[in-house]
């Protein structure tokens, strides 16, 4: 049976607050900055298909596929990407390293070895 570690079940929720500290720094709204692009991404990919095809979509058909991207998409698909490397990170040091059993285990390892880090790089320690 595969037991998720509790610092990576809960980590999730401060992946969000750390996401929402950086926009209240910046003061710019998730996603402001992608959205113009993305709208025009996606109407140009229609275009090239409707070229390719010989045939037009309707406007209800556009709308459904042109759709600008809204805070909740970023922060989720953010989210996401975050939680998978975390979960790849701490399952490839599972599996790399025979005296460690559990993922709870594992995910101690690679938290202490990134602090270690940190303050290597700071001079902090040693």
């Amino acid at each position: 049976m595969l037991v998720i570690p509790d610092i990576y079940a809960n980590a999730g929720g401060g992946g969000v607050s750390y996401f929402e500290w950086l926009r209240n720094l910046s003061h710019v709204r998730f996603g402001r900055l992608e959205r113009r692009y993305q709208v025009h991404a996606d109407t140009r990919l229609l275009q090239a298909v409707e070229t390719a095809t010989g045939k037009q979509m309707s406007g209800a058909e556009r709308g459904a596929i042109v759709q600008p991207i809204d805070e909740l998409t970023v922060v989720n698909s953010e989210l996401e990407e975050t939680m998978t490397a975390a979960h790849n990170t701490v399952r490839d040091r599972r599996d790399g390293t025979p005296e460690v059993e559990d993922l709870r285990t594992a995910a101690y390892l690679v938290a202490i070895e990134r602090v270690a880090q940190a303050y290597l790089e700071r001079g902090i320690f040693p």
